[in-house]
């Protein structure tokens, strides 16, 4: 048997959403902001394709951060950057770079984006909003999000308990077309996007499956974890925040791949928390290491629908071309 994967793949046709038009893309996929993994060439790729790439601004590393930044502006494309909002409230100077750097959109993520929106609206660049809630998301439409993310519990790395498939026609319907919304959490392909478009979303945003491609900086072998995993391998827990010495605020756990590490402690983690300075060391050098029996893989259950190591581009076409053949035989988008 023939895996789509291994079929030619013919000239991915263009789809048009509110979505495409604000952002000026071809096609309405964006790469989601993951920390250290989405870097410069990354989100060239995704933006030579026809996508949008964003930087994975995360915890907040000024050096690293302005280096990718520079990957962009070699690379002349047109990119945004997502930071953890929480952790950029600490360091406001790194908003600054990515504004100076002329970052067509900042996205902002796991509290309120109220204090910056003035700011990056101001310097011309788009506001783009995860939220995991409908509370969340009437939040940071009054605060005046361009673009609004409705971020599921499938998703790999830090995320809240709603299915995705529920919450996503809700905040379609509180948002009343106003604001475009794009789905993250579960989708790897066409028919994850095509999907997403039928319940009312503008777009995709994938994690998972970037993670595995060629550009993407994590190393080989987490990428390969990815490829050989089912859905059934992930978990969400706060146990590889643990272990880093990042123990993140109610309600927001982390999904990564399971290894030993997760099966050791997950349900004792106050025995974690004790045992922390003999157990924070070992983590962060197996982590440098590449250690993945240990350290974690940050993916979602979108990993059982990945079955390989591919191009941006690739992941690209592939997608909107499976997607609008699904949705030539249906109803249109929006």
């Amino acid at each position: 048997m023939i895996r789509q994967e291994d079929a030619p793949m013919p000239t991915a046709p263009a789809i048009s959403t509110q979505l495409t038009k604000l952002l000026g893309i071809q096609h309405p996929i964006l790469l989601a902001p993951m920390d250290l993994v989405a870097d410069g060439r990354l989100a060239a790729a995704v933006d030579a394709a026809g996508g949008f790439g964003l930087l994975g601004g995360g915890y907040g590393d000024e050096k690293w951060l302005s280096a990718e930044l520079e990957v962009l502006a070699r690379a002349k494309s047109r990119f945004g950057v997502g930071f953890i909002t929480w952790s950029l409230a600490k360091q406001p100077k790194l908003l600054e770079l990515a504004l100076e750097r002329k970052a067509a959109a900042i996205m902002l993520s796991f509290a309120s984006p109220a204090p910056f929106v003035e700011r990056i609206k101001r310097a011309g660049a788009l506001v783009i909003c995860q939220v995991q809630s409908a509370a969340l998301a009437a939040e940071a439409a009054a605060a005046g999000a361009d673009v609004l993310v409705a971020q599921g519990t499938e998703a790999g790395g830090h995320g809240a308990s709603r299915g995705l498939i529920t919450l996503l026609p809700e905040i379609v319907d509180l948002t009343a077309g106003r604001i475009p919304v794009v789905a993250a959490g579960g989708i790897a392909d066409g028919r994850g996007l095509a999907a997403a478009l039928l319940l009312g979303a503008s777009g995709v945003m994938m994690g998972t499956r970037f993670y595995a491609s060629q550009e993407a900086a994590g190393k080989q072998a987490a990428k390969e974890r990815i490829r050989d995993a089912q859905g059934d391998d992930t978990l969400r827990s706060i146990v590889f925040d643990i272990s880093k010495g990042h123990v993140w605020p109610s309600p927001f756990t982390g999904r990564c791949l399971r290894n030993a590490h997760a099966d050791r402690w997950f349900g004792n983690e106050i025995e974690l928390l004790r045992h922390a300075d003999e157990e924070t060391p070992k983590y962060l050098a197996a982590r440098q290491a590449g250690d993945y029996n240990i350290a974690a893989v940050i993916a979602g259950e979108a990993a059982g629908l990945v079955h390989d190591i591919p191009s941006a581009r690739e992941i690209i076409e592939r997608t909107a071309q499976q997607a609008a053949a699904l949705l030539a035989r249906g109803s249109s988008p929006a």
